[in-house]
Parts: C-alpha cells; structure tokens; sequence
C-alpha cells in the first residue's frame, strides 16, 4: 500500500495494521525527508495520546494530516511504532 499527497508517496508498505477502516503503516516505511514532528495531539479513550507529522511537498504543509500513538495502550498494541494518514492523503493498494 500507499501513502500519496501532491504526487508524492509519503509511505510505503506491504505491512499494513488496519484499525478503524485506517492504515497504519510502520514507521519505518515513512519518508522521514517529506515530514516534520508537530506540536500537536489527541486523545483517544481506548488508543491512548496521539502525537502527529506535518507533511510538507513542494513546499506546501499539509498540517497534523499523519498521527501515530507513541505509548499506546495495551488495547492497541498492534499499531505501536505505526503511522496513519488523513487530511487529503489518499492510501491507495
């Protein structure tokens, strides 16, 4: 699967943990070169604080449009050290 925003892939991965109707890919298959750590976070009851990326193309940011649990909760174990997208990134595969 794919990550894709401007044309661009963001993340790539056969490895893909599905929760919530969202791919969540492992960390790893980020391109860490189109990312940028943001400040922001959320929570959820059951996933825990979700800490997010700013993704930047051709020097458009695309704001807090990638999130990943850094600590999850033992219910959400499987995507730790994952990453999701929203905000216009389409996961196509």
């Amino acid at each position: 699967m794919q990550a894709i925003w401007k044309d661009q892939v963001i993340a790539e991965s056969d490895d893909i943990v599905t929760v919530e109707g969202n791919a969540y890919f492992p960390v790893s298959a980020l391109r860490q070169d189109l990312v940028s750590a943001s400040a922001h976070t959320s929570v959820c009851p059951w996933k825990g604080t979700a800490s997010y990326y700013n993704i930047e193309v051709d020097g458009q940011t695309n704001a807090n449009a990638a999130w990943y649990y850094p600590a999850p909760k033992e219910a959400a174990a499987t995507i730790r050290d994952r990453v999701a997208f929203w905000k216009g990134v389409q996961v196509v595969g």
